[in-house]
């Protein structure tokens, strides 16, 4: 349960923090830097405990990278969605009376941004945080947290920068993005996560 509970926290906090500063409409580089900063955070406490994924693309390219058995997935995607609900009922409160509006991204842009960023999410995940080579590294929390950073300062004006089925999913609780919009997400961070895992796989074939 420690880890269930661990991946419910970390999502919490990073859908929180996405909310707060995104709600609050901060300036320039202040959401970027902070939702970066919360990931890495977040993190460094969660990783020696459940891996800390918070995020159910990168859970499935951990599984299908070998590092997690597929009857793990399913509970740490509930995780996460639950951990990002708690958040967007956090936020309504922290934020009340903060009028907000239902973003809706072009579809095949959107869908393009957030492959290709969740892709990058992923795949750094895989090289970082499981590879070999990087065992026992003390940067896999900083160099995943800048990824989620870059590819918000990169995309997040086209698709909103979600990356992340679990955020895609509180960030529509909160009335930031359409729900008729969510299946984007839902398609391009799986699939991103999905085709990250095959490359790493076919990239690293003596790392299993």
């Amino acid at each position: 349960m420690a880890k269930y509970a661990t991946e419910c926290i970390g999502t919490f906090f990073l859908v929180l923090t996405i909310g707060c500063t995104v709600v609050a409409d901060l300036p320039g580089v202040i959401p970027p830097l902070a939702i970066g900063a919360a990931l890495m955070v977040m993190i460094f406490a969660g990783g020696h405990v459940s891996g800390a994924h918070y995020n159910p693309a990168v859970t499935l390219a951990v599984c299908m990278r070998g590092r997690l058995p597929a009857k793990e997935v399913l509970p740490y995607w509930v995780s996460q969605i639950v951990g990002a609900g708690l958040a967007a009922a956090a936020v309504g409160f922290l934020r009340a009376g903060v009028e907000t509006t239902a973003g809706a991204p072009a579809v095949g842009l959107a869908l393009l941004a957030e492959f290709l960023f969740t892709f990058a999410l992923a795949y750094v995940v895989l090289n970082v945080a499981t590879a070999k080579g990087t065992n026992g590294n003390s940067f896999y929390g900083l160099a995943i947290g800048l990824t989620v950073m870059t590819g918000a300062f990169a995309v997040g004006d086209i698709s909103g920068g979600a990356f992340n089925p679990a955020v895609a999913i509180g960030v529509s609780l909160m009335g930031l993005s359409a729900w008729s919009s969510l299946w984007i997400f839902l398609v391009a961070n799986l699939a991103g996560g999905a085709v990250a895992a095959l490359v790493f796989k076919g990239l690293n074939p003596g790392d299993r």
